[in-house]
C-alpha cells in the first residue's frame, strides 16, 4: 500500500499502510466471539490425512529431541522453520507457551491433506510475539488454528500463499492483526483485538498509517464470523486512524457475518494506480461503536488518486454509531452505481447517514436509515426512520421496527455466493426478509 498518500475522505479522513512500528506488547483482554459471530465450528486438533505430528514446548522442549511426542518436544520456532513439512503433517504448540520471533510456514499441503498448526495441552493459547510478522504463511493449503500473535512489529498473521486458513486465532496489539496477500484464503471464527499500532506516525507529510484488524491486499479471500475490536490509534497527522477491515489492491473479497466494535471505521477501500480493488462484498456484519467518531464504509470513484473502486456491495449489515462525528457511508470522487451498491442495510448514526457525488450516485434500496443529515437520494423501499434496535450493542430489531419486511429480495450473487446468503446466525433468509443482519 502506498505509504505516502492519505486517502482524502470528507469528515473522517482515511487510512493507508506501510512499514513497521516498535512497541511493548500489552495483554489480550478477555474478548471472545459471541455465538452469533461463529457460524462454523472449530476443531482444536486433527488433520484430514495421516502425517507426522510434531510437538513444540517453549519451556520443556529440546531442539535435539525427535519432536514426535509430547515427551520429546522441540523448543524453538527455528527448529520448526528448518523442518521440511509435508502434506498431512501437524505441528502442535503447547498451551501456555511463549515464543519470540517468526513462525515461517513455507511448505504446502494439499486440499485433501493440509499442513496443520494447532495447540495441545491445557492453559492459554500458545503465543508468538516480537517479530516483524509473527506468523508468515508462504505455502498453500496450510491451516493454523488456536494460536495467538500479539505485540508483533507488523502483522500478527501474514498470509502470502493461497488456499490457507486461519481458524480461531487471536491477534492483538499489532499494526495489523491479519494481512492477506495471497488468494482464496480464509479467516474464520477469530478475535482481532486492539491492533492499535501505527507503522508510520510522524508530524507532517500526510503519511501516517496503521491500526488494522484485517488488511486485504489479495483476491478472493473470505473473512467470516470474526470479532474485530478497537482498531484505532493516535495519529500525528489525522488525530486518530485505523480500520477493522482495509482493502487495498484486492478484488472479490467477501467479508461476512463479523462483529465490529469500537473501530475507527469498519471498511475503507482503495487501489494504487494500475491496480484494482473491485467486486468486494460486505454482508451481514454488525457494527457498533461507543467512540466519539467513526464510519461504516468509505469508498471512491475515478476522481480519486486511489480510485476508482468498482462494484462494492454492502448488503444486510446493521450499523449503530451514535456519536456526532460519524458517517454511515461515503462515496466520493465521482460516485455512481458502478462504484457502490447498498441493499437492505440498517444504518443509524449520530452524524451524517451517507453522502455521494457524481452522476447518479450510489445504487441503493431496501435500507433503513436514521441520522442528522444525508446527501444522497433514497432508492426503492429505503426509508429514514428509527430502526428500533434493542439497545446500543444489541442490534436485533424490536417489535414494530420498520426494517421488518422492508428488504428487497436478492439472489446469492449479492452475498458473494449461496453459502453466505444467510443471516448473522447462519439461518436462511425468509421469503420476506427484514433489512439488516438479524431476521428476528
Amino acid at each position: 500500500m502506498d505509504s505516502t498518500r492519505r486517502w482524502a475522505v470528507p469528515v473522517l479522513g482515511a487510512f493507508t499502510v506501510s512499514g513497521m512500528f516498535l512497541a511493548v506488547p500489552a495483554p489480550l483482554g478477555a474478548v471472545r466471539a459471541p455465538a452469533a459471530a461463529v457460524p462454523v465450528p472449530v476443531a482444536a486438533t486433527g488433520t484430514a490425512a495421516a502425517g507426522t505430528v510434531y510437538y513444540v514446548d517453549s519451556r520443556g522442549g529440546k531442539d535435539s529431541a525427535a519432536g514426535t511426542s509430547e515427551a520429546t518436544a522441540w523448543r524453538s520456532l527455528h527448529k520448526v522453520n528448518a523442518t521440511g513439512l509435508r502434506a498431512g503433517d501437524t505441528v502442535r504448540f503447547k498451551r501456555g507457551g511463549d515464543w519470540q520471533g517468526t513462525l515461517r510456514l513455507r511448505s504446502s499441503g494439499t486440499a485433501a491433506s493440509p499442513i496443520s498448526v494447532e495447540p495441545y495441552g491445557k492453559g492459554a493459547d500458545p503465543r508468538i510475539t516480537g517479530s516483524t510478522a509473527c506468523v508468515v504463511i508462504a505455502g498453500a493449503y496450510v491451516r493454523v488454528a488456536g494460536l495467538r500473535a500479539g505485540g508483533c512489529q507488523w502483522a500478527g498473521f501474514e498470509v502470502r500463499g493461497d488456499h490457507n486458513e486461519l481458524v480461531g486465532v487471536h491477534a492483538d496489539h499489532n499494526v495489523t492483526g491479519v494481512q492477506l496477500i495471497g488468494a482464496h484464503n480464509t479467516v474464520r471464527n477469530s478475535v482481532l483485538s486492539a491492533n492499535n499500532r501505527m507503522s508510520v506516525n510522524d508530524k507532517g507529510g500526510d503519511n501516517d498509517s496503521g491500526a488494522f484488524g484485517v488488511l486485504l491486499n489479495g483476491d478472493d479471500n473470505l473473512v467470516v464470523g470474526n470479532v474485530i475490536v478497537d482498531s484505532y490509534a493516535r495519529s500525528e497527522d489525522y488525530g486518530t486512524d485505523g480500520a477493522a477491515v482495509e482493502v487495498y489492491n484486492g478484488d472479490r473479497n467477501r467479508v461476512a457475518r463479523n462483529v465490529s466494535r469500537d473501530n475507527e471505521t469498519f471498511v475503507e477501500l482503495g487501489a494504487r494506480k494500475g491496480k484494482t480493488a473491485d467486486g468486494n462484498v460486505f454482508a451481514q456484519n454488525v457494527v457498533t461503536s461507543s467512540r466519539k467518531r467513526g464510519s461504516f464504509l468509505i469508498t471512491r470513484g475515478p476522481g480519486s488518486p486511489i480510485g476508482p473502486v468498482k462494484g462494492t456491495i454492502a448488503v444486510h449489515n446493521s450499523v449503530y454509531l451514535p456519536a456526532r462525528d460519524t458517517i454511515g457511508w461515503s462515496c466520493g470522487d465521482g460516485c455512481s452505481p458502478a462504484i457502490l451498491r447498498l441493499r437492505n442495510n440498517v444504518i443509524m448514526v449520530g452524524g451524517r447517514i451517507g453522502e455521494e457525488d457524481g452522476k447518479g450516485g450510489a445504487d441503493e434500496g431496501g435500507n433503513v436509515y436514521q441520522g442528522r443529515s444525508h446527501r444522497f437520494k433514497l432508492g426503492p423501499r429505503s426509508i429514514i426512520a428509527d430502526p428500533r434496535f434493542r439497545s446500543r450493542e444489541d442490534l436485533h430489531l424490536s417489535p414494530g421496527s420498520p426494517a421488518f419486511g422492508r428488504a428487497l429480495k436478492l439472489g446469492p450473487e449479492w452475498f458473494g455466493g449461496a453459502a453466505l446468503a444467510r443471516d448473522l446466525s447462519g439461518a436462511p433468509l425468509p421469503a420476506a426478509p427484514a433489512s439488516g443482519a438479524y431476521q428476528k
